[in-house]
């Protein structure tokens, strides 16, 4: 059995397999039904647009099933413990996708669990939007060791991913963070054993010729209180049009939801943008994902 709980856990060949296979189901949604009788809990502490309906409507396409739980409308809501709470939820289903706060609650759960364990955000990590930024970016891109990545914002969850999953492709990657905001160390050391990639406070820097620029919120869920700090802080770093001058070729992509100061909304819109198709992707991702833990 295995988890999916960061994506620099996997290995070339997983990652290489994911995508390929999220190709195949793109091409042709609804050939088969692996994952017959199979069924997915969706255990969420936090609110989901793209991560959950992706999961259950791949689920469907698959021919299984998924529950969605809340936190609050489970015991583990009233104090019952992680552990506890895994051991009998994985002895009903399948697989668990979880999205909560700590990254060290997804573990415990995983460490207690019998079914596969899926991230589906924490904290630390967002494995499956990374994924699907992969198939993106290959859609794009045939050759994924030729690309040029540029990531500017906050070095959040998503960015952790995206930078493990960038350095298991090979792609080259160059991040722009204002100071304190950078990606966890961790990251960045998986990342420089196995690709180049450059670390910058200025983002005309990293964008300078890059392929693909990728940004995210600034203010990401449990960091409301730090609104007002966050956006002086990130003064400088949108996506804009003028900062693109100096990557007149790049495409943008966002995970999304977009709130607005960290990019241009024209942009969005724009024929360079990439951000849709990610968000699609992430339905085609979820699929192969899952087929690969629960089939």
């Amino acid at each position: 059995m295995n988890h999916l709980l960061r994506t620099r856990d996997l290995s070339v060949d997983f990652v290489e397999k994911v995508v390929r296979w999220a190709e195949s189901f793109k091409r042709r949604p609804l050939e088969k039904n692996p994952l017959d009788r199979r069924s997915l809990g969706l255990l969420f502490e936090k609110s989901s647009t793209r991560t959950r309906v992706s999961l259950e409507v791949a689920m469907v396409e698959l021919g299984g099933h998924a529950t969605y739980l809340p936190k609050h409308d489970l015991q583990i809501g009233r104090g019952e413990s992680v552990d506890h709470t895994a051991r009998v939820l994985s002895s009903y289903l399948h697989g668990i996708a979880m999205r909560t706060g700590s990254h060290e609650t997804v573990e415990t759960f995983a460490s207690s669990s019998s079914a596969p364990v899926i991230n589906a955000l924490s904290d630390e990590a967002h494995p499956c939007q990374s994924l699907a930024d992969l198939l993106t970016l290959k859609e794009v891109f045939p050759n994924l060791s030729d690309v040029e990545l540029a990531w500017v914002g906050d070095g959040n969850n998503v960015a952790n991913s995206v930078i493990e999953a960038a350095a298991l492709a090979g792609i080259r990657l160059r991040v722009a963070t204002p100071a304190g905001y950078e990606p966890d160390p961790s990251s960045i050391n998986f990342a420089e054993e196995r690709t180049e990639v450059v670390l910058t406070g200025d983002p005309a820097e990293a964008v300078e010729d890059a392929d693909a620029v990728y940004t995210d919120v600034w203010v990401s869920m449990g960091d409301e209180e730090e609104r007002g700090k966050r956006t002086r802080d990130f003064e400088g770093f949108s996506v804009t049009s003028r900062l693109l001058e100096g990557a007149p070729g790049a495409k943008v992509m966002h995970c999304m939801p977009i709130q607005g100061p960290e990019i241009e909304e024209k942009l969005v819109h724009s024929d360079r943008s990439l951000v849709f198709q990610q968000a699609e992707n992430r339905l085609h991702a979820s699929k192969a994902i899952l087929e690969y833990l629960i089939s």
